[in-house]
């Protein structure tokens, strides 16, 4: 192993393998984000295709639109009281996730986690960029007759959306690789225009149905058992939005000056924006039922089938603004924190962000837009790959290190974090196990009231398996 070197006004010597700047606490001087900022950067995230797509989609496989509103409010409220406590040690500390995580799994057992989220990361970048690219299709198929004729299919997609495709791809590398400020810089607008946007899109819902009441006409097709279990499986997939965030909020709340800042800035951003997001696309999606005589939960579609020049080119290029909105910073940024921990010699900053990218093409989005079914699978997967994670890191934050972290020794492969040769088998066996739960009560139907609730068993059961395998040994 390379010698480690030295750093720091206490000459403590980080390894190399664990440390580089990108890593480093940011100094108080330097966390100059107040509530605003946070504000503006969940406003910019909160507003995005997917989660459009998943709330519109709930009226597609059958509920009412009072329904959605129920799930969505659940789902978020979770979320946030999750995130509060997930963000406080970025913020008290300035370290991002994959520092943070190395305290429960040890400095090697990280990479199993850090990985996971790396991988939910840059494959929400590949849909949110899918879906921009289908909106940009749109746009230029009307700007440029020629572009119709373009329609000859290659690898599964036509010339046409690889060609959208490489110019979004182009586009999120730009805002992307300057760094968090430029981040920031970019939601500050994004946020609320997508917002004003949207609430234009819900006052034309409003006026095709003659009123708000003929929105929420549309009964729910599912009823009893079946309704409330549907009702948690949907609840568990409005989180698998966000629950990768849930995970690694710190890799915002580190920039943020106060415990204060981050808990007004996600409260705006989060439950509220999204309170008043997403029954905006519950309202579209049901004035298409009015308008159109059935569902349509793709944003995209409703533009083409609307058929209306200026309405694509405003509509398609509020639809681009905010996948770059949520993509900059919800899985660009954490994913190139996450590979630069993996292979810290290799990557900075600006390199894992276009390392993501190229990535990117490989989750092939274009498979997950067919069905909003196919959107709740991946969800579900999501929401409960990530549950042991958040368990873990409460649990280890709150009950084992009572919110006191020892910073330097984070750095290291040596010390109280470092298990047995770099692996904390307390954190290993919560998440194994927890896993094994969860997969097995899917594979083999065996509750269908813990296949609904997923996500909130996973961060309770590894929860409860971790405080009892550190409470129970000394070197875990």
């Amino acid at each position: 192993m390379n010698q480690p070197v030295a750093h720091g006004h206490d000459n403590f010597r980080y390894d190399p393998l664990l440390y580089n700047a990108d890593l480093a606490p940011v100094p108080a001087a330097r966390r100059d984000w107040n509530w605003f900022n946070m504000a503006t950067v969940w406003m910019g995230m909160v507003h995005n295709v997917v989660a459009y797509e998943a709330a519109a989609g709930l009226m597609a496989v059958g509920f009412s639109a009072l329904q959605c509103l129920y799930i969505i409010g659940t789902a978020y409220l979770a979320l946030c009281v999750a995130m509060w406590f997930n963000a406080r040690s970025g913020t008290r500390y300035g370290i991002p996730f994959c520092v943070i995580i190395r305290s429960s799994f040890g400095p090697r057992g990280a990479m199993i986690p850090i990985g996971l989220r790396a991988i939910c990361a840059i494959f929400w970048f590949s849909v949110q960029a899918y879906a921009a690219s289908q909106a940009l299709n749109a746009i230029l198929s009307i700007l440029w007759p020629g572009w119709a004729h373009l329609d000859h299919v290659v690898a599964g997609q036509s010339i046409q959306m690889w060609l959208a495709m490489a110019m979004m791809w182009a586009l999120h590398g730009v805002i992307g690789a300057h760094g968090v400020h430029r981040i920031r810089n970019f939601e500050l607008y994004a946020g609320p225009l997508v917002l004003v946007v949207a609430g234009v899109a819900s006052a034309w819902a409003i006026y095709v149905c003659h009123g708000v009441g003929p929105l929420f006409d549309q009964p729910s097709q599912l009823h009893g058992t079946t309704l409330w279990l549907k009702f948690g499986s949907a609840v568990t997939s409005i989180i698998g939005i966000w629950a990768s965030y849930a995970v690694n909020i710190p890799d915002l709340s580190r920039f943020v000056r106060s415990q204060r800042d981050q808990v007004i800035g996600q409260a705006i951003g989060l439950p509220l924006t999204a309170i008043l997001f997403t029954p905006m696309s519950i309202f579209i999606t049901s004035a298409t039922v009015v308008q159109f005589g059935y569902p349509i939960w793709n944003p995209v579609d409703i533009l083409v089938r609307i058929d209306n020049t200026a309405l694509t080119l405003v509509g398609g290029a509020t639809i681009i603004i905010a996948a770059l909105s949520v993509n900059v910073a919800g899985n660009i940024m954490p994913a190139a924190y996450d590979l630069l921990s993996i292979f810290p010699r290799q990557f900075d900053f600006n390199r894992g962000s276009k390392m993501v990218l190229f990535l990117g093409i490989g989750a092939v989005p274009w498979l997950w837009f067919d069905h909003p079914e196919n959107i709740y699978m991946v969800l579900n997967v999501i929401a409960s790959t990530l549950a042991p994670i958040t368990g873990i890191m409460l649990a280890d934050y709150y009950f084992i290190r009572r919110q006191v972290l020892q910073l330097n020794w984070l750095y290291v492969f040596s010390g109280p974090y470092h298990g047995r040769n770099g692996w904390r088998m307390s954190a290993l066996a919560s998440m194994l196990v927890t896993l094994f739960f969860l997969y097995g009560a899917q594979i083999f139907h065996m509750s269908a009231l813990i296949n609904s609730m997923s996500w909130f068993v996973g961060v309770a059961l590894s929860g409860l398996i971790y405080v009892i395998l550190n409470y129970r040994t000394r070197n875990a």
